[in-house]
């Protein structure tokens, strides 16, 4: 309940979000993968066939909402057999792992790649074929979907020995859904394009949880007809897909998203260190803060954390080294337009000194017991 509550949130903010001047298309999946494990395989099954039935088509009537433009449920889309065949996905760690078991349950033909080949034994088992290099994926694969930690990594799939430029060609689709910045989508989209392929970045809002659940939210920006036609995707793997025009888009809005995440994460934190060393009881102050305007599930599902001490790398959702990369990336980006933003980069710091500790590796909520210890700065 927590995380579909907290996607909940997400929605919401992102739903009234108007930060670039290009129209905002949003599609509402008329049906997600299932959310028990008991009839998961069954519902997938039924679910392969609906999506199979459909297309989507870019232009037609589109429901009016403000500045947004809102895509039509896939029923509404017509009957017409999607021709997809063939799916890539390149990279299977927290995220991209349940994204492409989702597809794999949904009935989709997936290839899997992955650094280190042995994660994709358990996609192997659920019917996915891996490939042994990226290139040899996009060979195979009309559209390819990417799920990667960091700008790094992004580029040296994209553009390396043996990468996706090696192997695109005319009519085939790269969807990147990795977080990183508007520069580094840039860089491939036109290596990607001047090998004739199409390109559209589409990160994603939402963590471990969501991914399993299919409740992502995705933010696609670059090609409009590779968003098109990769909505029987996303309808698999999210609850919600939003437009938002030119490439780079995409990216800036999950930099923005994520930038809030951490400095609500900090903020949280030193708002129970206040509380505990002014003599309040913890659990009273989470009771009164879900009760008031700044009730968040965000805040439920990490003050939980807090109470239990899950700041062990086994309970990650969100790791504390993407998070703090999402933050320089999204101080990076304030540089670059002359925006001040002097809580994201205290938060940066905080994060930092957090990692400098050996916390890189849990969840984003162990950056607590860090500012816990800490004494008032004069």
């Amino acid at each position: 309940l927590g995380c579909e509550r907290a996607q909940g949130g997400t929605r919401m903010l992102l739903a009234t979000s108007r930060a670039t001047a290009s129209p905002v298309h949003v599609h509402r999946p008329a049906f997600n993968v299932a959310r028990s494990d008991s009839n998961r395989q069954t519902r997938g099954a039924r679910q392969a066939e609906r999506v199979r039935a459909r297309s989507y088509r870019s232009s037609g009537a589109r429901e009016r909402r403000g500045k947004a433009t809102v895509a039509p449920r896939a029923a509404e889309a017509g009957e017409i057999k999607n021709s997809m065949g063939k799916v890539g996905f390149i990279g299977l760690g927290i995220m991209g792992k349940p994204m492409a078991s989702n597809l794999l349950k949904a009935g989709f033909e997936v290839v899997v790649y992955n650094r280190t080949q042995a994660k994709c034994d358990e996609l192997v088992k659920l019917g996915a074929t891996a490939a042994k290099t990226p290139a040899e994926v996009v060979g195979a694969c009309d559209t390819t979907v990417c799920m990667l930690a960091d700008p790094k990594a992004c580029l040296e799939v994209a553009l390396g020995e043996n990468g996706i430029t090696s192997a695109i060609e005319a009519g085939k689709a790269v969807v990147d859904m990795s977080t990183v910045d508007a520069a580094t989508s840039a860089q491939i989209y036109e290596a990607v394009k001047a090998k004739g392929g199409r390109f559209l970045e589409a990160p994603v809002s939402g963590s471990k949880k969501p991914a399993e659940d299919g409740a992502l939210v995705i933010l696609g920006a670059g090609d409009k007809d590779v968003y098109d036609e990769s909505l029987p995707l996303f309808e698999v793997m999210g609850k919600k897909s939003v437009y938002l025009g030119d490439i780079g888009n995409g990216a800036k809005m999950k930099l923005v998203v994520n930038m809030m995440l951490g400095c609500m994460t900090t903020t949280f934190s030193e708002a129970i260190g206040l509380a505990e060393k002014s003599g309040l009881n913890r659990d009273e102050f989470f009771d009164v803060l879900g009760a008031g305007a700044l009730q968040s599930p965000w805040y439920t599902i990490k003050g939980n954390a807090v109470k239990n001490e899950l700041y062990g790398e086994h309970q990650v959702t969100f790791p504390m080294k993407h998070a703090q990369k999402d933050l320089r990336l999204a101080l990076e980006l304030g540089e670059q337009v002359n925006q001040s933003l002097t809580v994201a980069h205290e938060t940066n710091e905080l994060f930092k000194e957090a990692m400098a500790q050996g916390l890189q590796d849990c969840d984003l909520i162990a950056v607590h017991p860090v500012i816990s210890k800490k004494e008032f700065n004069k």
